[in-house]
């Protein structure tokens, strides 16, 4: 494993000083200092007291050989393709914990066959978060309803969500109470 502590660190505009004090509990620079260099071995555990530290997650502290970043070799917009001006990259997705997918096998709405729409679990408190998004939210006995959140109704008779499922003609569809939904956030989607 290839860390990325100290790529991080100067980033964010640490000194191994600022980062070893941060850490719970604190440390010393020597000791963070040689876990950049890997002239000790990272552990989970420190790759979290560090990643805690610095105000980021332990992900964005390693870097896997198999997710490099991906060179710019141009740039499209409204006036055509041209070369970048500087050098540019770009990260493959990368899901966050707790994430749930849905698996398109056919093609319905803006949606493909074979795209995979990655969602955020949200709880009741943030649903208005979701407003105007495609949305995943479960039904009784392990099913599940699909749509766009085009409105949410609170009152005396709890929350209710009016959604409005992918595809021409569909019927909008209101939901009572559901313990969760998950917002759609990505689209991965193959050419």
């Amino acid at each position: 494993m290839i860390t990325a502590i100290r790529d991080v660190r100067r980033a964010r505009g640490l000194t191994l000083d600022d980062v070893a004090r941060a850490c719970v509990p604190p440390s010393t620079p020597q000791t963070i200092g040689r876990l950049e260099t890997g002239t000790r071995t990272v552990s989970i555990a420190w790759l979290n007291r560090i990643a805690a530290a610095m105000g980021v997650t332990a992900a964005d502290l390693v870097t896997l050989p198999d997710r490099s970043d991906l060179p710019v070799a141009a740039i499209l917009d409204a006036g055509g393709v041209h070369a970048p001006r500087r050098a540019a990259s770009v990260t493959p997705p990368l899901a966050q914990p707790g994430w749930v997918a849905v698996s398109v096998t056919g093609g319905i709405g803006d949606y493909r066959a074979g795209d995979s729409i990655w969602c955020e679990p949200l709880a009741p408190d943030a649903f208005g978060h979701a407003l105007n998004r495609d949305v995943l939210v479960p039904r009784a006995a392990g099913r599940f309803l699909f749509g766009r959140l085009i409105g949410r109704d609170t009152g005396a008779q709890g929350a209710r969500l009016h959604l409005l499922p992918p595809g021409a003609g569909q019927r909008q569809q209101v939901i009572a109470d559901p313990p969760w939904i998950a917002r759609a956030v990505r689209l991965v989607r193959d050419l």
